[in-house]
Formats: C-alpha cells, sequence, structure tokens
C-alpha cells in the first residue's frame, strides 16, 4: 500500500528511468554528459527530468563519485597591484573550498603576449581542471586555444577583460565602455570650464578593457565636454618604470595638460614622476582599481578618483560560474554582476 506522502517526496534517478522507459545506467549517462547515448534517448530522458520536476543535488553526486573541482585562473605577470589582490583572493577563497571538495590555483603569463597567453592555455591537462578563467588579450590563437578546452568539456571564463568572440561560456567584470564613460564624466566635471588636455594613460591596445575604457571615455568627453582636446593614449603596458620615462616628454610637448585618465596599471611611475616635478598646477587625475597604492593617492590628493571592481567579488563568481557551468546548473547572472564602484577621499574607507 502507496504511504499517504509518498507524493510528495523528491523523484529519484529511479523515477526518471521507469518515465524514460530507460535504464538507469543511461540516465546516469544522460546527467553526467557522457558519450555513448542516442539523441533521442537524451531527449526522453530529459523530458522526463521535466515532468518529474528532477532536481539534482549535486553535492550528494559528487560526494558520492569522489569529485574534487579544480579550478585555475590565467593572470597577466605583471608589477600591478590589482593583479596581486586577485592573487590573494583565489588563496583566501580556496583555503575556504577545501572542505567543499574544490582546488583553486593560478599561473601568471607576460602580460599583453597572446602566444604566451595561448601557451598557457594549451597547457592546461582538461583531464584535470574543469574549469578556467583568463585574463588576458583576445586573439586569434587565444581563440583557438579557448576552443580546443571547450572541446575537451572545460568550461571557460573570460575575467576583467572579455573573450567575446571565443567560446567561453561567461565574462566575469565590470562593462569597462560604462567605467570609461563614468570617468569621464568625473574627469570632466572635476576640470568644470577650463580649457585643456587631457592625457589617457593605457596599457596597451591589444587590450580589449583598456580599448573599451578608451572607447566610453571617448563618447562621453566629446558629447559633454567638447572643449576639453583628450590627447592620443599613452601606453604604458602597465610598467611603473616606462611611465615614469614617457611623461616627461609627453608634458614637454603638452604644458596645458589639466586631466589624467590613467585607465590602466602602472599608477607607482604616474606618482613617481609627480614626485620629481613640479606640481604647481596638478592635472586632475580618475585612476583604476582601489590598491592600497591608489588609497594614499586618493588621501594625499594626488588623485581625485577611483573607479574599482571588487577582486574578491570577481574570484567568487568565476569559481560560481565555472561550478555551476561544470554541474550544467543555472546561473543567478543578478548574484553575478560585477559593480562599478567610485571613491574619493571620503569614502575609500580604512
Amino acid at each position: 500500500m502507496k504511504h499517504p506522502d509518498d507524493t510528495l517526496s523528491n523523484p529519484t534517478i529511479n523515477d526518471i528511468a521507469r518515465v524514460a522507459e530507460v535504464s538507469l545506467a543511461t540516465v546516469d549517462r544522460v546527467l553526467n554528459a557522457r558519450p555513448g547515448v542516442r539523441e533521442v534517448t537524451v531527449r526522453k530522458v530529459n523530458a522526463a527530468i521535466a515532468e518529474l520536476g528532477y532536481v539534482r543535488d549535486t553535492a550528494a553526486a559528487n560526494l558520492a563519485r569522489g569529485r574534487v573541482y579544480h579550478f585555475t585562473f590565467i593572470l597577466p605577470a605583471t608589477q600591478n597591484e590589482f593583479i596581486s589582490l586577485l592573487e590573494t583572493q583565489i588563496e583566501l577563497l580556496g583555503r575556504g573550498l577545501r572542505q567543499d571538495r574544490t582546488k583553486l590555483t593560478f599561473v601568471r603569463v607576460a602580460a599583453f603576449d597572446p602566444m604566451a597567453l595561448a601557451s598557457a592555455v594549451d597547457a592546461i591537462d582538461p583531464t584535470q581542471v574543469n574549469g578556467v578563467a583568463i585574463f588576458g588579450p583576445e586573439t586569434p590563437s587565444v581563440r583557438d586555444s579557448v576552443a580546443h578546452l571547450k572541446a575537451h568539456g572545460v568550461t571557460v571564463v573570460s575575467l576583467v577583460s572579455d573573450l567575446p568572440s571565443s567560446e567561453r561560456d561567461n565574462y566575469v567584470g565590470v562593462d569597462n565602455i560604462a567605467a570609461g564613460r563614468t570617468a569621464a564624466q568625473l574627469l570632466g566635471r572635476f576640470v568644470g570650464q577650463r580649457n585643456g588636455k587631457i592625457l589617457v594613460l593605457t596599457g596597451s591596445m591589444l587590450a580589449r578593457d583598456h580599448l573599451e575604457r578608451r572607447l566610453g571615455f571617448d563618447e562621453v568627453m566629446a558629447e559633454d565636454f567638447p572643449h576639453l582636446d583628450v590627447l592620443a593614449s599613452l601606453e604604458g603596458r602597465d610598467d611603473p618604470d616606462l611611465i615614469q620615462r614617457l611623461l616627461p616628454d609627453a608634458f614637454a610637448e603638452n604644458s596645458d595638460i589639466i586631466g589624467i585618465y590613467s585607465s590602466a596599471a602602472g599608477n607607482d611611475g604616474l606618482l613617481r614622476f609627480f614626485a620629481t616635478h613640479d606640481q604647481t598646477h596638478r592635472p586632475i587625475v580618475v585612476a583604476h582599481e582601489l590598491t592600497d597604492l591608489s588609497r594614499g593617492a586618493l588621501a594625499s590628493g594626488h588623485f581625485d578618483a577611483v573607479i574599482s571592481q571588487d577582486a574578491g567579488h570577481l574570484v567568487r563568481s568565476a569559481v560560481r560560474i565555472m561550478r555551476a557551468n561544470s554541474d550544467r546548473m543555472p546561473i543567478n547572472l543578478a548574484q553575478e554582476r560585477i559593480r562599478i564602484d567610485v571613491y574619493l577621499k571620503e569614502n575609500m574607507g580604512p
């Protein structure tokens, strides 16, 4: 005799097999996306899952199989405090996830070097890694390497700088065009009605995040602040020493620079330049990423505003998305949206 509460119990794989009229082994292969099942059978199993309202307990399933997730981050090797923040967050989260059978690692590759990035992606063993988060330039060689990972069942997310023409699953980072537009509004309003030139410091024209920031910046400058002359981007390669060497000539050629948009890393070079040159008429500066260095620059008045994204949120979102993709589970896109934060001296916190 059926117990009155039986109709309230959660459906099981036995129920799926019964409704789909297939074996338990077939249901298991479909749930785990393993080959060897005809498409018509896959459709029958998925239809049974939908009919029964089956929700898989992935934690129990992974525990039963002894599965350990391995997610790795590929980061640029630069003298960049923001990259160091990402590494710290990866290490902290990794320690917390050990009990959840999740391993996090990261590797560094030469910045703005697509061949080095492609080689690093190609070096990943798809039998040992479930997901990869990539922070680097988008080129045909990188797209091919991403496609290779995807073909072997590895989930891929782009981090900070998107790879939209690749087969990556998701992008994790701020809207960089919107970030550039925000920077332009801040800089234009701080400068006011003064006429003069705006210097833009960027990392590389190969970097999509830097290009998008410049695009958004130029849009707002042209629309709302046409009296300001925005100079061509000065490529600093995220190298503080190179930036420090480039700035004297830039100021010598343009004595009326009244604003600087530092859209990439290498801000230490900009601050060193300020320390060694007369700044009686210091330009307004809007920079990116809240780090110990930029906090100090805000506090001292060398920077006027910093646009930032939360490094911890970036790492946590990347891991949640890679895990959801690995388990073929839905993603809460609202939770994973990375905000554009704006910091002034008054609100940067301790």
